[in-house]
């Protein structure tokens, strides 16, 4: 007697894909367990598919569920309430800090909050009051405060 695949023999397998994506985040998994998922159930309302239409259902039903997912998550990228929070420079544009070391050559060094960052502007002695402008990678932008 040749093996029949069950209704439940997808949930499990399920079951197991969305285990898999816990350990191997990636949304791949999960949309293949959302696929499996739904094989079972059309198979226990349908219970005499064969299993090449079953295997057929599942990879059409993973791509098209994985595609479809990851191009509306590339149009609209999730909105945040911190939109610059991997990006550390950029809350600092706007604000002003004295100079505990002079920018000389162009170059200088500036103590903000916990951090040291390196800057980039006119030459200006310790003391002096400088505005953050830009950000350009690791390197803050600033201008005399009066400027």
């Amino acid at each position: 007697m040749p093996f029949v695949i069950e209704f439940w023999h997808w949930w499990i397998l399920a079951i197991a894909l969305l285990i898999l994506e816990a350990f191997a985040p990636g949304a791949i998994f999960l949309w293949m367990g959302v696929a499996a998922a739904a094989v079972g159930a059309v198979l226990m309302l349908a219970p005499s598919m064969t299993w090449e239409i079953q295997v057929l259902i599942f990879s059409v039903l993973s791509v098209t569920s994985a595609v479809v997912w990851r191009r509306k998550f590339r149009r609209t990228p999730p909105e945040s309430d911190h939109p610059t929070l991997n990006q550390r420079g950029n809350r600092y544009i706007g604000r002003s800090f004295t100079l505990d070391e002079p920018i000389i050559n162009g170059v200088g060094k500036i103590r903000v909050d916990d951090t040291t960052w390196r800057i980039a502007g006119s030459d200006q002695p310790a003391g002096g009051k400088v505005t953050v402008t830009a950000v350009e990678g690791t390197t803050l932008r600033v201008t005399a405060a009066d400027e």
